[in-house]
Parts: C-alpha cells; structure tokens; sequence
C-alpha cells in the first residue's frame, strides 16, 4: 500500500490541517490528497487551510504544476469558502516549490508562510474572526 502524500485532520473545523508526510508523491496518492483538499468544501461552509510541510519532501514539478491546475479549476469554490491559507515550511527548498506553484496559478486567498505552527494557528484563528 501506498503511504498517503498527506493526512487531513478536519476535527478542529473551521481549522483544518493538512499535514503532508514524507511520502513520496505519486500519481496514486497525489491524486488522493487532492480529492482530500475537495472534500474539505463539502461542508459548503467558511475555513482556512494550515498546510504543515515540515516533514514534506520536495515535489516534482509534474505535481507542483498538478496542484496549480487543480486550484484554477477550483477558485471559485476556494473564494467562496476558504478565509486564508497558513503554511508551515521551515526549508528553503520547500518554500521554493510554494513559489513555483503560486507562479504558475496565484493562490486566490490570503496566505502567509510561518516557520512554526503556533504562528500558523494564531494566523488561521485571525483570519477566521475577522471574516
């Protein structure tokens, strides 16, 4: 079996984290975290997204054009309902790639990139309250 390219812990909604793992990505389990990140707007109610990339590997540009792919086809569904996005990426090559994917598609929302999670969560839980 495949180990995920991530896990969603949707228990602190509207906080939901996505924590990547140190799974390489693959066509099966990329294509499984992006069903994952589509099944967070079910709910069809306001979130914000902590992405936690502190144990992500750095990833292909197959799937950093993959995952900005995904977002244009998704923005309206995005706006409508994500107040913000936090990433938490303490290396330098990984928030490379963030770069990459927001050159070839711009996130739609307010992001900010933190080093820790305890910033990441004080981000997420403003951009909440003030929505």
């Amino acid at each position: 079996m495949v180990q995920p390219f991530a896990q969603f812990e949707r228990d602190t909604f509207p906080l939901i984290t996505v924590r990547f793992t140190s799974a390489k990505a693959t066509a099966s389990n990329f294509n499984e975290y992006l069903d994952g990140l589509l099944a967070n707007y079910e709910r069809e109610a306001p979130f914000v997204l902590i992405f936690d990339a502190t144990t992500a590997l750095p990833l292909n540009p197959i799937y950093q054009k993959k995952q900005a792919d995904w977002m244009q086809v998704h923005e309206a569904l995005i706006v409508k309902y994500c107040r913000g996005s936090a990433f938490i990426i303490p290396s330098v090559i990984m928030r490379n790639a963030l770069k990459m994917i927001f050159a070839i598609s711009r996130n739609p929302v307010p992001f900010q990139v933190f080093s820790t999670e305890a910033e990441a969560r004080a981000w997420a839980n403003s951009m909440m309250a003030s929505s």
